[in-house]
């Protein structure tokens, strides 16, 4: 059988001194396969920021072992978690993180320049994106002449452009009225349906609802982890 795409072997990350250690992942084991949508949720403080961070190759456990497609993270010089993380794995956060003095096509394109890629290729590759969120018509516009859920479509193309194994979303519908949700959460059914990854953390039931897989966490540890129907 082929390994998990991603797996958590008692992942602990603690912070502070010895003398008053902060545990805000302890023992966290779980395995995504390739073309999972799992929602993981969890109060405030309950882990789910640490977890994504770890999940998303950002920082590393104080203990445990964590895989992304076969590959001991823990093994890897940073130059080469941040090579892994590049090409593997696309984020997409509530507040959008887009650079307000760029348009949209150059907001797109920006990971492809870090990884020193040719510019017509990054070009052609964030246009195609930028389609499929269906802003074609946005491409040179700025993130101050867009709303909010335009904006959102912008970093989810900017996400999926490189083409990775995982899109990893923070609470990506929090700063959205329903009708932007809606159709946010419709663009990530369609990237699952095409195969990628998704993992949403969130404290929304309804998204939730709409992954095939719910991991809550609590105090650090998962407490449930189920799969829909």
């Amino acid at each position: 059988m082929a390994s998990a795409l991603l797996s958590l072997d008692r992942i602990g990350k603690t912070y502070g001194g010895a003398g008053n250690p902060i545990v805000a992942l302890a023992a966290a084991t779980f395995d995504i396969e390739a073309g999972e949508m799992v929602a993981i949720m969890g109060p405030s403080g309950s882990g789910k920021s640490t977890l994504l961070n770890i999940v998303g190759c950002l920082d590393r456990p104080s203990s445990g072992s964590f895989r992304l497609a076969g590959t001991n993270v823990a093994e890897l010089a940073d130059h080469d978690v941040s090579s892994m993380r590049g090409r593997k794995i696309g984020f997409v956060f509530q507040t959008f993180n887009l650079i307000p003095t760029l348009s949209v096509l150059e907001n797109v394109a920006l990971p492809f320049r870090y990884r020193g890629e040719a510019e017509a290729a990054a070009t052609d590759q964030s246009m195609t994106a930028i389609r499929r969120v269906g802003l074609a018509h946005r491409s040179r516009h700025r993130p101050a002449e867009l709303s909010g859920g335009e904006m959102q479509r912008v970093a989810i193309a900017r996400a999926m452009a490189g083409g990775p194994d995982v899109v990893l979303a923070d609470e990506p519908t929090g700063n959205l009225d329903s009708t932007n949700s809606h159709g946010v959460l419709d663009l990530f059914d369609e990237i699952n349906r095409g195969g990628t990854t998704v993992i949403v953390i969130t404290h929304s039931e309804e998204i939730a609802r709409r992954c095939r897989r719910l991991i809550e966490l609590r105090d650090g540890r998962v407490v449930a982890d189920r799969r829909g129907a």
